[in-house]
């Protein structure tokens, strides 16, 4: 089961040309990722102040089928996959609300560390139940 995120495109989303600039279309998958964290019960303040792991993004990319214009409404599924037991990745696909119709799809990776040594972690179990419960299959 994916996680979807309902969100308006607004001016400063796009760029020059009236179209929403690529990179905020990656910030608005974060805001997604974000949103079913707290959807799971997770405490956002704690999680990205924890002081013992950090789980950071180590690779990012998107494709764009259609372009948005400001005032388009979108819906972003969101599904994770579990990888290894310290790395997980997130995939976006991007919806044109009024349409129905794929406009954008995206993958963010993700690898627990150490804050301090920068040394790989097992993936809290937080996270885990977070992976179990909006992946469509998980390999733990």
């Amino acid at each position: 089961m994916s996680f979807t995120y309902t969100r308006t495109i607004y001016f400063q989303d796009t760029d020059a040309a009236g179209v929403v600039y690529f990179a905020n279309v990656l910030a608005i998958c974060h805001e997604a990722y974000e949103e079913s964290l707290a959807a799971s019960s997770i405490n956002l303040k704690l999680f990205f102040s924890n002081q013992d792991v950090a789980i950071p993004i180590v690779h990012a990319s998107i494709d764009f089928i259609k372009p948005l214009f400001c005032g388009d409404k979108i819906l972003i599924h969101l599904s994770p996959k579990y990888l290894t037991e310290h790395s997980f990745e997130i995939a976006y696909n991007i919806i044109l609300a009024q349409t129905e119709k794929l406009v954008a799809t995206a993958i963010t990776k993700h690898v627990c560390i150490d804050k301090m040594s920068r040394s790989r972690k097992e993936i809290p179990g937080e996270i885990k139940q977070w992976l179990h419960h909006w992946s469509d299959a998980v390999a733990m």
